[in-house]
């Protein structure tokens, strides 16, 4: 079993940044990929962005390319996203999952590949 933490959302205007956090405990991180999910009110969830188990592969929704980014440090069984130039409609709770992959070189985009997720953090963006 793996268990995921997010923490880093909070409320934020709109251009500036932050960093969410997704801490794992209970397996090492290293054999899995993980991804960033989001939810806003009202809406289905919807993929952010996704990393290799090594973190030499990386993948985007082009909502959030060029702004977003997606980095593990796999010694700390840790993944982040670092948010910039934030806008109103990244509000969401944001979600980290993983899906074990035996160290496999795939970025995963689909909820339904993913075996384990977080309880989300909150990001609210003004404008």
């Amino acid at each position: 079993q793996v268990q995921l933490v997010e923490s880093g959302g909070g409320l934020a205007q709109a251009g500036d940044s932050l960093r969410l956090s997704c801490a794992a405990s209970g397996r090492t991180l290293s054999s899995y990929a993980m991804g960033w999910f989001r939810r806003a009110t009202g809406k289905e969830r919807e993929f952010v962005a996704g990393i290799s188990w090594s973190g030499g592969s990386t993948y985007y929704a082009d909502s959030v390319k060029g702004r977003f980014t997606i980095s593990r440090d796999n010694a700390k069984d840790t993944v982040y996203l670092q948010m910039s130039r934030l806008k109103p409609e990244d509000t969401a709770v944001y979600y980290c999952a993983a899906r074990y992959t035996n160290f496999g070189t795939n970025v995963y985009r689909g909820g339904t590949e993913y075996n384990y997720w977080g309880q989300g953090t909150q990001v609210t963006v003004s404008s």
